[in-house]
């Protein structure tokens, strides 16, 4: 597993035209720290690397999520009887019994909530508010989603507590309990103020929810997928990138409009950590275990060569280190199909399925017109997600197809593969992945602008092999397939297990982009 000497290479073939943008633009300084950051996190590697050759056992912490902080807040006071006029308005809850027995009604609600998330979720204790001071304090606690359990009126109350700092959702009854007041009168005395148009600026049509803990978990789920995408640390193998004459600006909408922060490991400093890596016995030793293991699975054939499925699992190794150094759980490789394939001896194609399938975000290309698209996915979906090039949409069907697919969409079951050279470049690793087949999924196409991502679902009607990249998928279009051709945008499509058009159009809007989606053959904007 000898690493030769680097040689400069530029991708040529069509759908890889990443465009070099630390190479055009001016360096910032958060992109200078980044870089600088990307030296020192080089280094460090390569003393882990010296550790795992002296038998020093080395940890590598799993891929972290943040879990979403909620504080449940109920809005209820008891009115005081007065004589011969309206001392009550309508709802239920009318006595100090029936207001404690609402909130255990409350507590247990949010205890089945926890139980249907399936997603890391912190609810704080219940905090009950009848005055605009304890509204005002109630708003000061730190979280990132206040649940307002609205069962009065008291606007001034309201919006003392619901403020545009946090994300709010609003919850009301109607037939899960004791009819809460908001259920009449939250759109035309809290989001209208009374008048025609809507006005509140920090609550809106699709926070509300009646009844339905369900409809209160994909919303929270889309939260959830937000605060795990923004400010995401992303290790950079060459440099943050974005395809085609239109995406030269996507790392800086990715940076604007998600936070996120480039770790850059130029490859001369890979060609370094390639190198040490394969003058660590022990470490190639357990390379060679793990690909042993793996060739072993009766679901995997091989049609590439042993030394280059070994080389893969090295490069997953040094990948994986330069994860755990950045503390990233998210990777990308710029120039893949022609760069790196000399440095590695072998192409990144399985080494990023590896990493998908351990629950890693693994992309190729260096593409950021579609890696914040895909990591919105990921934490939606709560699986692995394939980033794939299109074809043309035709007669209800699509094909999607690339040589980094992960095995395990379902998030559980390795898919059968069979182990592959890359198709451009007939060499190295890649997998073709045999996804099950009337599976329903999600496909996201975000634009190169990083304004309006376009979405639709559809069924695996197949698994052919044409001359292309090696998983490939025959997609039946769900909805109106013809409107799909005029509203394509960008280039590299993101595609996940499952039905998800409605909590990712949610979390889409909720960061100010606008959302197209053709299953539903309308326009959430």
């Amino acid at each position: 597993m000898n690493i030769g000497s680097r040689t400069s290479g530029v991708c040529c073939c069509s759908h890889n035209s990443g465009t070099d943008w630390i190479a055009t633009t001016d360096l910032s300084r958060r992109e200078f720290l980044g870089a600088s950051a990307g030296i020192v996190l080089v280094s460090s590697v390569l003393g882990k690397l010296k550790a795992e050759s002296q038998d020093t056992a080395v940890p590598r912490p799993r891929p972290a999520k943040k879990a979403l902080v909620v504080q449940p807040v109920f809005n209820c006071h008891i009115y005081e009887r007065q004589e011969a006029t309206s001392w009550r308005v309508t709802g239920a809850i009318q006595d100090e019994s029936e207001l404690r027995a609402e909130e255990n009604h409350i507590r247990s609600d949010l205890e089945r909530l926890s139980g249907l998330a399936g997603f890391p979720l912190e609810i704080r204790p219940l905090i009950t508010v009848r005055t605009v001071e304890e509204a005002a304090a109630a708003s000061q606690q730190p979280c990132d989603v206040r649940l307002v359990f609205a069962a009065r009126r008291n606007v001034p109350v309201l919006e003392a507590l619901i403020r545009p700092d946090r994300w709010n959702l609003m919850f009301v009854r109607h037939r899960s309990g004791p009819l809460y007041y908001m259920y009449i009168g939250v759109h035309a005395h809290y989001l209208r103020k009374r008048r025609d148009t809507i006005t509140e600026p920090a609550l809106g049509l699709d926070d509300i929810v009646v009844d339905d803990l369900a409809d209160l978990c994909w919303r929270l789920r889309s939260l959830y997928a937000i605060k795990n995408t923004m400010e995401k640390r992303v290790v950079c193998i060459g440099t943050p990138a974005g395809w085609g004459a239109d995406g030269a600006e996507a790392p800086k909408n990715a940076q604007n409009t998600w936070k996120f922060q480039f770790i850059t490991v130029p490859y001369p400093d890979l060609e370094t950590l390639l190198r040490d890596a394969t003058q660590n016995e022990k470490l190639l030793s357990k390379c060679r275990a793990d690909a042993e293991t793996y060739l072993s699975d009766p679901r995997v054939t091989t049609k590439t060569t042993r030394e280059f499925i070994e080389r893969a699992f090295v490069l997953t190794e040094v990948f994986r280190q330069l994860m755990a150094e950045a503390e990233a759980d998210t990777i990308t490789v710029h120039n893949c199909m022609t760069t790196i394939m000399p440095v590695s001896q072998t192409t990144a194609c399985l080494s990023l399925t590896l990493l998908n399938d351990e629950g890693y975000l693994a992309f190729c290309e260096s593409d950021f017109v579609a890696i914040p698209a895909g990591i919105l996915l990921h934490h939606v979906s709560g699986t692995p997600v394939f980033f794939c090039n299109p074809s043309f949409p035709h007669k209800g069907i699509v094909t999607v197809s690339h040589c980094t697919a992960p095995r395990k969409m379902d998030g559980k079951t390795l898919a059968p593969a069979a182990i592959l050279t890359h198709y451009e470049s007939d060499y190295g690793a890649a997998p073709k992945v045999e996804m099950a087949k009337e599976q329903v999924v999600t496909v996201i196409d975000p634009d190169f602008s990083g304004k309006r991502w376009l979405g639709f679902e559809g069924t695996i009607a197949d698994n052919p092999f044409f001359p292309i990249c090696r998983t490939q998928l025959d997609l039946k279009i769900h909805g109106d397939w013809e409107r799909l051709l005029p509203e394509i945008r960008g280039f590299h499509w993101l595609l996940a297990y499952g039905s998800h058009l409605q909590s990712y159009g949610y979390a889409v809007r909720k960061v100010g982009l606008e959302w197209f989606s053709i299953t539903s053959a309308r326009s959430d904007v």
